[in-house]
C-alpha cells in the first residue's frame, strides 16, 4: 500500500532538507554554499527564521573567504592564479545576482558585495594567462600537448573574445592535435553485405577525422585503416531429436471410504514425447587493418566476427495426451518450420557492423 503525501507535507519537508543542508555546509566551513541554500530558502519564505540565522552568519564568511583564497593566489605563482581569480569575483556577483532576486534575503543583506570592476580586469588578465599557457604548450610536440594547447586558448577567447591572434592560434592547436586518418573499404567477395561508411560517420570527432583514401588531400594523412569484408557463409539446416517417456497421475473419479470421507480415485497415463529442434547458424567476417601512414607499422590487425543463428523446437506425442504439461502440449501444435535466409543474412550483417564499430571506437578511444 503506497501512501500519499498531502502537497503542503511535500513543501514542508523539502524546507526542512534545504535548511538543514544550509546548517551542515556552515558547519563543514562551506560558507559559500550555506548562503546559497538560506538564500533560496529565504525566496521561497522570507521569514524562515533558521535561513535567516544561517545567512546572517555565513555571508560575510563566505566574502572573506573567497577574497582571501584570490588574494592568497595573486601573491603565489600559481599558473592560473587570474584564472582562478575569476572564478572568485564570480561567486561574489553570483551571490549578489541570488540576493538580489530574493526578498527575504535583501532584508538582511542590503548591501550586497559586488566585484565587477575587478572582474573585469581579472579577465584581462585572465586572457593573457590563458594565452601564454598555450604558446607554451603549443611550443610542444606531441597531439596531446596541441589539445591542451587548443584548450587554453579556447579560455583566453571566452574571456576576451578575439584576444590577440588567439582565434587564429586555436584554429591552428585543433589541426596540430587532430589525428587524420585515410580509410579504405574492400569487399573480397561478390556479396551485397550493404557499406561499413555508417561506422565511419560514427567515429568522426573532435580531434579525429576519417577520409576516404581516394580523396586527394593535401595534408597527408597519420594512419591508414582498412576495412576488409572476407565472407560470408551459413550452415545447412540441421535437425535434432530426441525422445523422452512421460507420466503423469491424474484424477479420474471419486470414492467413498469407509468413514465416509471422499476420496479421488488416480490413474497414470502414460505416453512418449519426441522433441525436433532444427537450427541454422551464419557466419560474417571482416578484417579491421591499421597502419602508420609514415611508418608502416602495423598498430592493429584484427579478424572481426559477426554471427548469427536460427532455432526452431516442435514435438510429436504418441500414449494418453494427458500425461503432457501445457508447454509440451503448445509444442505438439506446432509443424516444421524453415528458417528465413534474409533475416539471418541481415543479423549477421548487423552483428558484424556492430562488433566492428566497437572494435574502432576501443581503438581509437585512447586518441
Amino acid at each position: 500500500m503506497h501512501l500519499r503525501l498531502p502537497s503542503f507535507l511535500f513543501a514542508l519537508l523539502f524546507l526542512l532538507d534545504a535548511c538543514s543542508s544550509g546548517k551542515a555546509a556552515l558547519k563543514q566551513g562551506d560558507y559559500y554554499e550555506a548562503s546559497l541554500e538560506s538564500i533560496n530558502r529565504l525566496r521561497s519564505k522570507p521569514d524562515h527564521k533558521k535561513a535567516t540565522v544561517v545567512l546572517t552568519q555565513s555571508y560575510q564568511l563566505a566574502i572573506d573567504f573567497i577574497q582571501a583564497g584570490i588574494q592568497n593566489g595573486l601573491n603565489s605563482d600559481d599558473p592560473r592564479k587570474w584564472r582562478n581569480a575569476v572564478a572568485g569575483y564570480q561567486k561574489i556577483n553570483f551571490l549578489n545576482d541570488q540576493i538580489k532576486t530574493s526578498l527575504g534575503a535583501m532584508k538582511i543583506i542590503t548591501i550586497p558585495v559586488t566585484k565587477y570592476k575587478e572582474l573585469a580586469d581579472a579577465k584581462t588578465n585572465a586572457a593573457e594567462e590563458s594565452y601564454q599557457a598555450g604558446i607554451q604548450a603549443m611550443m610542444k610536440t606531441t597531439r596531446q600537448d596541441a589539445k591542451e594547447a587548443y584548450f587554453n586558448f579556447k579560455e583566453a577567447n571566452g574571456y576576451e573574445a578575439g584576444y590577440r591572434e588567439v582565434v587564429e592560434m586555436m584554429t591552428q592547436a585543433e589541426f596540430n592535435a587532430t589525428l587524420r586518418v585515410a580509410y579504405q573499404e574492400i569487399n573480397s567477395t561478390r556479396i551485397n553485405y550493404g557499406s561499413l561508411q555508417p561506422i565511419i560517420n560514427g567515429m568522426q570527432r573532435q580531434f579525429l577525422t576519417f577520409k576516404p583514401i581516394e580523396q586527394q588531400d593535401t595534408v597527408p594523412p597519420h594512419q591508414y585503416l582498412k576495412l576488409i569484408f572476407n565472407y560470408y557463409s551459413d550452415t545447412r539446416p540441421n535437425t535434432s531429436s530426441r525422445s523422452e517417456n512421460i507420466q503423469r497421475d491424474v484424477k479420474v473419479g471419486e470414492k467413498k471410504t469407509p468413514d465416509g470421507k471422499t476420496q479421488d480415485v488416480m490413474e497414470t497415463v502414460k505416453g512418449t514425447i519426441t522433441y525436433y529442434t532444427k537450427s541454422k547458424t551464419a557466419n560474417s567476417n571482416a578484417t579491421v587493418m591499421i597502419s602508420d601512414a609514415k611508418t608502416s607499422a602495423i598498430l592493429q590487425d584484427t579478424r572481426v566476427d559477426g554471427n548469427s543463428q536460427w532455432q526452431y523446437t516442435w514435438a510429436s506425442f504418441k500414449g494418453d495426451s494427458r500425461a503432457m504439461t501445457g508447454d509440451q502440449l503448445n509444442l505438439t501444435k506446432r509443424t516444421e518450420a524453415y528458417p528465413n535466409d534474409d533475416e539471418l543474412f541481415k543479423q549477421a550483417i548487423n552483428n558484424l557492423h556492430r562488433n566492428i564499430s566497437q572494435q574502432l571506437h576501443y581503438f581509437y578511444d585512447k586518441y
